[in-house]
């Protein structure tokens, strides 16, 4: 990558962290905290969410009826997301050790605090669950596939891609073959932390 290209990058990934900074601050506002992974809110706050709760048979009275009708083809993909985070798991349990890449910590990227929530009745509750956990696992997905892609085949491809991994600014350009050994070896260093 050219220098102006890199210098951009590092420019995204500062706002980047300006932005997790205000992120932060929003979330200082709201009065919790957080102790041994379990979200704790001052009890005027819990007080307040449990006040605001809509009960359970009034949100079912007026939930739309195409929403009702459309749960089963939310749920019914259960099944291939709990099979997908058991067969990625796996997978990088099994071959990261071979390529000599470090494990991801699959906790960092499933997340299940929303039931925390008090202003939350138990079906948005169990829909919270099934999203928190749902996009959790295509996240961490995610990681094992961009950092796999980084050991295999770094290439960037030929049309832009929408929303690519962290890794995908560091591959070869499309077409640029020139030293791609060597370019190959010095990103699996860089992915697998070795010299």
């Amino acid at each position: 990558m050219d220098n102006e290209l890199t210098a951009l990058v590092a420019r995204i990934r500062l706002l980047e962290e300006e932005v997790e900074q205000k992120l932060e601050e929003r979330r200082a506002s709201f009065q919790y905290s957080i102790d041994r992974r379990r979200v704790v809110f001052e009890e005027s706050v819990r007080q307040q969410h449990r006040r605001i709760k809509v009960g359970l048979l009034s949100f079912l009275r007026n939930a739309p009826v195409l929403y009702m009708l459309s749960t089963p083809a939310v749920y019914a993909l259960v099944l291939p997301i709990i099979l997908l985070d058991l067969c990625v798991s796996i997978f990088q349990m099994l071959c990261f050790p071979l390529w000599g890449m470090p494990k991801i910590a699959r906790a960092d990227y499933i997340f299940i605090d929303r039931h925390y929530l008090a202003y939350l009745n138990g079906v948005q509750k169990l829909n919270c669950v099934y999203c928190s956990y749902a996009n959790g696992v295509i996240a961490f997905t995610a990681e094992v596939a961009g950092r796999t892609e980084k050991f295999w085949c770094p290439i960037k491809h030929a049309r832009r891609v929408q929303n690519p991994h962290r890794y995908y600014d560091d591959f070869l350009d499309y077409g640029d073959g020139v030293d791609y050994a060597e370019k190959l070896k010095k990103l699996r260093q860089d992915i697998t932390g070795t010299e």
